[in-house]
């Protein structure tokens, strides 16, 4: 059946018929993959769980204020003191900002510090749904107006506004500059890979026609179907697709390369390979895919929407390599494989390559080695306790120093830290009164800005300052101080939302869904391997070694990322992310290996079996593992401390896998439990042959 539909897909008509139709597809996805950033949602509430305090308080503000109000505060210093004529020039700023046609009310100042170094001016900012992407122009409008005549007076704008401006300008260009570099570093390794200048060619414009219809089809979602998209989803697409896909495609013409040593015709040799490479790269696949589609398990909006965004780009990319790039290859011949064609009957480099020669020492103390492996891995996944994934500050979620950040830095040296960034409470009208007082009595809250009960059909809204910075553990504990107390009002129904509380429920969130979705993943890919191996031990070997293999890569990165990036902490989605990719993208290797000595397995037993897996996979998993993880290690090109989190773990983890489990824990492990691993099929009782030689069966025994 595989072997028909390869031939199909391959054969010296339809090959044509192929090219054509994916010219169609991408004539018509284009434009659609153009507009993907239009619908984007990076808005806090996009990110919240819909079960949230503080998203049920944003949907009740709106009775009270726009949902798209956007405060900013300008705040000026001078440390030797403000001078008159520093005064006259705040006081008529604030005339010039009364006059921008973006406010939501007045503004409100000047206010100057009792120290006399600084002054504040708070500008009710209302910029439209699409805010987040306004708020540049009119900050750096507004920062133009404040340094204005300033003579030396420092000029800074932060609060929401401030902050929103300069997370969009970190993310401004994402798509073009995290493709770009995926695509440089992409051709590089292929390149290398390949020792061909036009082979990396067609991975890559399948790679890029992939993209572009997964970009597609997640645009119509997301307009028609309310599918959660933002700045993250889209930017980790696009690695994931150009990463994957590019793996996929070493792996089909690794095999399509191997078989024409042994076949005349190239459209039998890709028939062949498709056919024997095709069912572990659709499984491969459909793991990761799967895994993915875990995440809408997630309580988070951003991390429940990233899951069927990656999970298409992965199912397109599928499609692509198994269907557009096996054409044109058929179509280009074997001399795209210039300098070094491979011709028919020519020997398997692999049966005497590096690979080979590693297995043969693996194979003289199998035990040993994955003992001594597993206890290396062990020791550095004690470095976890060196992870602080509790979330990130404002100041440590940038790598810089941008403008909001210094602004807070000002406000915190002269007044209520939380100035600018409010808490916010409802209530029911009949209790404003009893609440008001609870909230003011929390201790953190300042009495004095609490103000007074603004009440519209029964619903009681307020407002009050923290006088700890407003991204701080002390802010946080307060948010619960504050939420205990107004709870306790009888009849009130209160609820305490505002940033902060935004900020504490986004971590908490995401702290269910590591808990929830890493034994769901865990489960879901053991039940895909069981199936496609037809075993119970060797699933449950294989999902081992992935989750000792993402246990040190986190341990790694948290020495890392304390003791040598300097990072102050780690974002609170870190470990779940980090994990999803890398026992997903994991178990896509051990497919490839696995896959491969089963097929052997059932003439050699698996000892033997093992070494020729390794010897035939070793090389081009190797290349996968530098593909993908020099995709992800793009994301550290971001001045953005979370997307450098994960490029980092996720590449780190993947080299690790690839090089180390895969090829020396995996290896030692076949061959110290040999024919045991297929328990209880039928592979079980082949016995094993002394693993003595890694050369594939000839010609005739593989078709």
């Amino acid at each position: 059946m595989t072997r028909n539909v390869a031939g199909l897909l391959t054969g010296r008509r339809t090959k044509y018929l192929i090219i054509v139709f994916w010219l169609i597809v991408v004539a018509i996805a284009a434009p659609l993959a153009g507009k993907l950033t239009s619908v984007e949602d990076n808005e806090a509430k996009s990110w919240l769980p819909g079960s949230a305090e503080s998203t049920q308080v944003l949907d009740k503000q709106t009775a009270f204020s726009s949902p798209d109000a956007l405060p900013a505060v300008v705040v000026y210093e001078r440390p030797s003191g403000l001078t008159d004529a520093d005064k006259a020039k705040v006081a008529a700023d604030v005339q010039k900002f009364g006059q921008l046609g973006d406010l939501d009310g007045q503004v409100q100042g000047p206010a100057f510090s009792t120290d006399g170094q600084a002054a504040q001016i708070y500008v009710p900012l209302n910029l439209g749904p699409e805010g987040w992407d306004r708020a540049g122009d009119i900050v750096d409008s507004m920062l133009a107006t404040g340094e204005a005549g300033a003579n030396g007076l420092s000029v800074h704008i932060t609060g929401p506004a401030g902050s929103a401006a300069d997370s969009a300008a970190a993310f401004e260009g994402i798509d073009s500059t995290l493709l770009f570099a995926t695509i440089g570093v992409v051709v590089v390794i292929l390149l290398f890979t390949y020792r061909s200048p036009v082979l990396w060619l067609l991975p890559v414009i399948s790679a890029g026609v992939a993209l572009t219809c997964a970009q597609a089809v997640i645009y119509l979602l997301a307009k028609h179907a309310d599918l959660t998209v933002n700045a993250q989803s889209s930017g980790i697409l696009t690695v994931l697709v150009f990463g994957a896909g590019t793996d996929y495609a070493l792996l089909l013409v690794a095999r399509y390369r191997e078989e024409l040593r042994r076949h005349h015709d190239r459209h039998e040799a890709m028939a062949v390979a498709l056919h024997r490479a095709g069912p572990a790269i659709i499984a491969s696949a459909a793991t990761v895919a799967v895994g993915m589609i875990c995440l809408l398990f997630a309580e988070t909006n951003s991390t429940r929407g990233l899951g069927p965004v990656a999970a298409i780009g992965i199912v397109v990319g599928l499609a692509v390599m198994l269907t557009l790039l096996p054409a044109m290859l058929v179509t280009v011949g074997r001399w795209i494989f210039w300098p070094v064609r491979p011709k028919e009957g020519t020997a398997e480099p692999t049966t005497t390559g590096l690979w080979a020669k590693v297995g043969g020492r693996i194979a003289r103390r199998p035990r040993t080695t994955w003992i001594t492996t597993s206890v290396v891995l062990a020791l550095l996944a004690i470095g976890i306790v060196q992870l602080d994934a509790t979330g990130l500050t404002n100041k440590e979620s940038f790598r810089g120093n941008p403008d909001s950040i210094v602004g807070e830095e000002v406000l915190a040296r002269h007044f209520a830290a939380g100035v600018g960034t409010p808490v916010a409470v409802v209530s029911n009208a009949g209790q404003a009164a009893d609440v008001r007082t609870a909230f003011a009595g929390t201790p953190g809250i300042e009495p004095s800005s609490v103000t007074e009960p603004r009440v519209s059909n029964g619903v009681a809204y307020m407002e009050g300052t923290l006088t700890a910075p407003p991204d701080s553990d002390a802010a946080y504990d307060t948010i619960d101080s504050a939420r205990d107390r107004v709870h306790a009002v009888p009849g009130a129904d209160a609820q305490v939302g505002g940033q902060t509380a935004i900020n504490l429920d986004l971590q908490r969130a995401a702290r269910h869904d590591r808990n929830l979705i890493i034994p769901i993943v865990l489960l879901v890919v053991l039940l895909i391997l069981g199936v496609l191996l037809r075993a119970i031990v060797a699933p449950l070997v294989l999902v081992a070694t992935v989750v000792l293999s993402f246990a040190a890569a986190l341990g790694v990165s948290a020495l890392v990322f304390r003791h040598i990036f300097g990072f102050g902490g780690a974002d609170s989605s870190l470990p779940l992310f980090v994990f999803v990719f890398l026992v997903a993208l994991g178990i896509d290797y051990n497919i490839f290996l696995m896959t491969r000595v089963r097929e052997e397995a059932a003439r050699h037993g698996t000892k033997r079996a093992a070494l020729v897996g390794l010897a035939a996979t070793g090389g081009v998993i190797t290349s996968a593992g530098v593909v993908l993880a020099g995709t992800f290690a793009v994301l550290a090109t971001l001045p953005l401390t979370a997307f450098a989190e994960i490029g980092f773990a996720v590449a780190f983890g993947v080299l690790l896998d690839t090089i180390v489990v895969r090829a020396v824990l995996v290896t030692a492990l076949n061959l110290d439990i040999g024919r045991h691993m297929w328990h209880p099929s039928k592979l079980a009782k082949v016995p094993d042959e002394q693993p003595t030689a890694a050369a594939p069966e000839p010609a005739q025994a593989v078709r």
